[in-house]
């Protein structure tokens, strides 16, 4: 070998050694580039990689090259976190039942921005005896909950008092509100990931994952709730009808309002704290209305044929009607797109 094949090959040496021994600092993750590297942080990564396409002629070192590229994917970590976030899109519909009063049916479907979250609102409000109550809960239940000092650090009991303050606020304006009360079942969803459902009395929530139905609310029945009814000195009777109700007159044993009835029910809610991930397709929030002649899996499954959650929504009680429910129905359908 000559002189000057020599020197070419100790240069190439030199630099090879160099880089095994900065991919391996770079890999460890022990060189980082210092705050306000700028410019010629990135001109020493353009001549490694110039290095790079020099030696990548060599068939030996072609393996290591993607290697290198992966080392240099931090954006697109940023990115893949945007994209773990699914898709959200929602609608609603309502629809005035057979009876001769007002509309007693409410609802919230709307997002707000707080302290850099993105808040999904969602609920459905089934009042009796009158719509002022679940007219009073669509303006203020919400509002309630985020003014909690602790609805950021414990969301399940800011939940619980706003809900208890806010069924006092109902009960002290009895005069203007009237004699009535309301169903209420909320939907909390925070930056698309975690979501808090509430409810107190028979509107449901009910959640889709891999196509299959899961109830996330509770239903509260007098029949299920017989002892808490009597220990307030309350009963539960079938009379008139057929429908256990308390003290023979609500057919819920949880709601908001109903000051003449408040001794013998309660208006805590049974919270829920749920994940969004990659298996979850469809949220639906409803009356008692659609429940009462549409199955959990069956609304999931006419849910799921519409990509559109407005006509979603506006099926399921097309299905109700069709089913001959007579009762005012609302339904709120939240798609999630992964």
């Amino acid at each position: 070998m000559g002189s000057r094949e020599l020197i070419v090959a100790g240069v190439f040496v030199i630099f090879f050694f160099r880089f095994v021994i900065g991919s391996a600092v770079l890999t460890a993750g022990v060189c980082k580039s210092p705050p306000g590297a700028g410019r010629r942080g990135r001109s020493r990564e353009s001549s490694k990689k110039k290095l790079w396409i020099y030696m990548a002629r060599f068939c030996c070192f072609r393996g290591c090259c993607s290697q290198f590229t992966s080392l240099s994917s931090d954006n697109d970590k940023g990115k893949s976190i945007e994209e773990d976030r699914a898709k959200i899109t929602y609608g609603f519909s309502l629809l005035k039942g057979k009876a001769t009063h007002p509309m007693e049916d409410y609802h919230v479907a709307r997002y707000v921005h707080m302290k850099g979250h993105d808040i999904g609102l969602f609920a459905i409000f089934d009042g009796h005896l009158g719509d002022k109550v679940p007219q009073y809960l669509q303006k203020h239940l919400f509002d309630n909950i985020l003014k909690e000092d602790e609805f950021w650090a414990h969301p399940d009991k800011a939940i619980s008092k706003a809900y208890e303050k806010t069924d006092e606020a109902i009960l002290s304006l009895s005069p203007q509100l009237g004699r009535g009360g309301s169903t209420a079942v909320t939907a909390i969803l925070i930056d698309g990931r975690k979501l808090w459902v509430a409810n107190v009395g028979d509107s449901r929530g009910v959640l889709a994952k891999n196509g299959k139905a899961i109830q996330i609310t509770v239903d509260h029945e007098p029949s299920k709730e017989r002892c808490d009814i009597e220990t307030r000195g309350g009963f539960v009777s079938n009379m008139p009808g057929d429908v256990p109700r308390v003290n023979g007159q609500l057919a819920v044993s949880r709601a908001f309002g109903d000051e003449s009835l408040k001794s013998h029910l309660s208006s805590d809610p049974d919270i829920r704290p749920i994940d969004i991930d990659y298996d979850t397709e469809l949220l639906i929030l409803a009356s008692d209305g659609l429940w009462k002649v549409v199955s959990n899996q069956e609304a999931i499954d006419i849910g799921k044929k519409f990509r559109d959650p407005h006509t979603a929504a506006k099926q399921l009680i097309s299905e109700a009607v069709k089913r001959d429910s007579k009762d005012d129905i609302s339904c709120i359908v939240v798609r999630f797109e992964h």
